[in-house]
């Protein structure tokens, strides 16, 4: 995969729609994983999709990134403009955007065997595969 910078919408842009892939990623694996519950559906997303959980996912794919996707998580980490939740640390809300960016990244171009790969990685880093939910 080789794509220029300038090819890309802004970080902001991409870590906008790769909030929403990693979304539906984990949505989809909860309710593949045979989870019913309203409440039981919402309480584990949430667990995921928390900046905290998505800063411990963005470290486990990190050592899997190819150079264009450090380079976009780079970006976005240190981008200046961001507005960090109450209940997440600094650290985590950057690492969540860059993980997310990079997401974005993969969205914007088609590659969803790309985004797949990723967020195997990362669920697995959180110690679950959708099957262990409260049912």
């Amino acid at each position: 995969m080789t794509v220029k910078a300038s090819e890309l919408p802004s970080v902001a842009a991409l870590s906008f729609l790769g909030d929403a892939v990693h979304s539906l990623f984990i949505r989809r694996m909860l309710v593949a994983g045979g989870t019913s519950k309203s409440g039981s559906l919402n309480e584990a997303a949430r667990t995921f999709v928390s900046a905290e959980a998505q800063a411990k996912q963005a470290k486990a794919v990190l050592p899997h990134f190819c150079e264009e996707e450090a380079h976009v998580y780079r970006r976005a980490f240190n981008s200046g403009h961001l507005n960090r939740p109450k209940h997440a640390s600094g650290a985590d809300y950057r690492a969540a955007t860059g993980f997310e960016a990079v997401l974005g990244m993969h969205a914007h171009l088609g590659n969803e065997s790309r985004i797949e790969e990723l967020m195997k990685i990362a669920i697995e880093a959180e110690g679950l595969d959708g099957q262990e939910i409260d049912k």
